[in-house]
């Protein structure tokens, strides 16, 4: 909703007021009801800056359309609707069919959208040379896919250096 005085902004300031048993309502961006003097904002969070915060949704922005929470799961039928109000899926189809809706939620919750897993202490050397060993064999093949035999001989003694 447009802000009723200035009509560019977003009205995220709601007034009601009950004057002789009849209803006033005005809508108003912060900026305007500042300067009409009906609030005083201070240092308090405002609630698109929470929510931008929280979900990394601009709410505020003229451009914003949410996209629509209709979607439902074909296994267990949970919408994404009752996802977000619970915060916890139905079945594992549900990370399927959100996939999409939720790389924002993990990359703000996790900082990656993938998940890497950990490698206990004990095993971790020998899990990274297996890794290095495999990402050197593919390097290995592409070079002599692409007929690059020099680079090919150094990745081919690389390879049997680590085994």
């Amino acid at each position: 909703m447009m802000c009723e005085n200035c009509q560019e902004k977003i009205a995220n300031v709601h007034f009601t007021q009950v004057i002789n048993n009849k209803k006033v309502e005005m809508h108003l961006c912060k900026q305007c009801a500042k300067e009409k003097g009906h609030v005083n904002f201070g240092s308090t969070m405002d609630i698109n800056d929470f929510v931008k915060g929280l979900f990394g949704i601009d709410y505020s922005s003229p451009h914003f359309t949410p996209e629509p929470a209709q979607m439902v799961c074909e296994k267990c039928g949970m919408s994404y609707e009752e996802f977000q109000k619970t915060g916890k899926f139905g079945c594992s189809k549900c990370y399927e069919m959100y996939g999409e809706s939720l790389k924002p939620l993990f990359k703000r919750l996790h900082g990656n959208i993938e998940h890497n897993g950990k490698t206990p202490k004990s095993s971790k050397e020998s899990y990274s040379a297996s890794k290095e060993l495999e990402r050197l064999k593919l390097l290995l093949q592409q070079a002599v896919e692409k007929e690059e035999y020099e680079k090919a001989a150094e990745i081919r003694d690389k390879i049997k250096s680590l085994e």
